[in-house]
């Protein structure tokens, strides 16, 4: 079996899965936390090098305050929480997204965490926080007005390679493989410019419920599709 380097996951059903347990949103975000660790694992013993999770999108700032006050709380918990695990796993861990907004006390977790496992040589972990597609192509192309303003690059040498340079995953491969679960059929406004040539897997479990074995069926999936880039077959000669 084929395993793709890179692997990015909207982790979609939290809420759904704790009401249907008779418990609030707030207990579901908790377990798909948890979750989010025992994946890690798995990936990584699978040969997964590089695995990109969709924790707090720009929009759901929009959520009731309460829910986002407790999600807050529950990443605050989570960042004490991967920094053993990092250090437990040999796990390197990165952060994209508008970190701007954030509490300053979150903001310094993040720089710590960052800084921590930056050496480490086990899995790849990128957490997508306060990230939001368009937000992120927006903040590039100022990133890139003002260089071209400063004239540190000229228009016209500014392409594909160029502008990717300035997204907040410059030092990231392309996903190979998009998960989504829950059974929601959408990319919610994630990794849109990356995702241009992945495979997707859709699938109606609920995060929480997301196992090792759920995880193989969408490597099966990804094994059983042609990969085509031109219309030429993935590792085809020319």
């Amino acid at each position: 079996m084929k395993v793709p380097q890179h692997v990015a996951i909207i982790l979609d059903g939290n809420g759904r899965w704790a009401k249907s347990r008779g418990m609030p949103r707030n207990y579901g975000h908790a377990q798909g936390s948890k979750n989010v660790e025992r994946i890690c694992e798995e990936a990584w013993r699978l040969g997964i090098k590089y695995l990109t999770v969709y924790a707090f999108s720009t929009e759901n700032w929009n959520r009731p305050k309460s829910e986002v006050d407790a999600l807050m709380t529950l990443l605050r918990n989570y960042m004490k929480t991967c920094l053993k695990t990092a250090e437990k796993n040999d796990m390197k861990i990165r952060v994209i997204g508008d970190l701007e907004p954030l509490d300053e006390d979150i903001k310094k977790r993040i720089a710590e965490l960052t800084e921590a496992s930056r050496n480490n040589g086990g899995l790849n972990f990128t957490i997508a926080l306060n990230y939001g597609s368009r937000d992120e192509m927006v903040r590039a192309m100022r990133r890139l007005a003002r260089d071209c303003v400063d004239g540190k690059i000229i228009p016209e040498e500014i392409d594909e390679k160029c502008f990717q340079s300035y997204l907040d995953t410059y030092d990231l491969p392309d996903p190979d493989l998009l998960i989504r679960t829950s059974g929601e059929q959408r990319l919610s406004n994630y990794l849109l410019w990356q995702l241009a040539y992945s495979e997707f897997y859709f699938t109606d479990v609920l995060w929480p419920d997301f196992t090792k074995e759920e995880l193989i069926r969408a490597i099966e999936q990804y094994n059983s599709r042609e990969r085509r880039f031109g219309g030429i077959k993935e590792g085809q000669n020319v």
